[in-house]
């Protein structure tokens, strides 16, 4: 995969009290992961090539890709594919990278969610909603011991969106 034609479509940066080794273990382990992730499971072979997997709270497939680059405590980039083949195929493949950066007494964490493509507003006001919760969650767990629970859902504007694309809902 050329990931050179990918264009950030989605930036967000949060800085967490905690260390690079704690950040890693959060974003690559799936216990931990369960407690921010709204007990979603990510399953991640730390190889070039290797699984990428999140797993909904009763074991099903929710996403799948593969990781792209691997640099322990620094940077993690995988395809990001939810379980949405009609999706995929007219959307095309997400990379999602998490870049950790030692920052004073914390670290800095930015999230960049990339297309190879326009993705419109509309479309991507999912991860605008979506991300945001999971980071918020992730930094709380890290820097109290207690994730957050934010409720969610869709945005209508994405579901009008995909059904205008004539993407079925799964």
């Amino acid at each position: 995969m050329n990931i050179e034609k990918f264009k950030p479509a989605i930036v967000y940066t949060i800085y967490v009290a905690s260390t690079p080794e704690k950040v890693w273990q959060a974003l690559t382990n799936a216990e931990y992961s369960r407690k921010y992730f709204s007990g979603n499971a990510v399953e991640v072979d730390l190889r070039i090539g290797g699984a990428y997997i999140v797993r909904t709270p009763d074991g099903a497939l929710h996403i799948s890709g593969e990781v792209i680059e691997c640099d322990p405590l620094r940077r993690l980039t995988v395809t990001f594919n939810v379980n949405w083949p009609q999706l995929i195929e007219k959307l095309g493949p997400t990379l999602v990278t998490y870049e950790i950066e030692p920052a004073g007494d914390g670290v800095k964490l930015t999230l960049l969610q990339s297309h190879d493509r326009v993705i419109s507003d509309d479309i991507l006001s999912g991860g605008r909603t979506g991300w945001p919760a999971i980071l918020s969650s992730l930094k709380s767990l890290l820097e109290t011991g207690q994730a957050m629970v934010i409720p969610m859902q869709p945005p209508v504007r994405m579901l009008a969106a995909l059904k205008e694309l004539g993407i079925p809902m799964p």
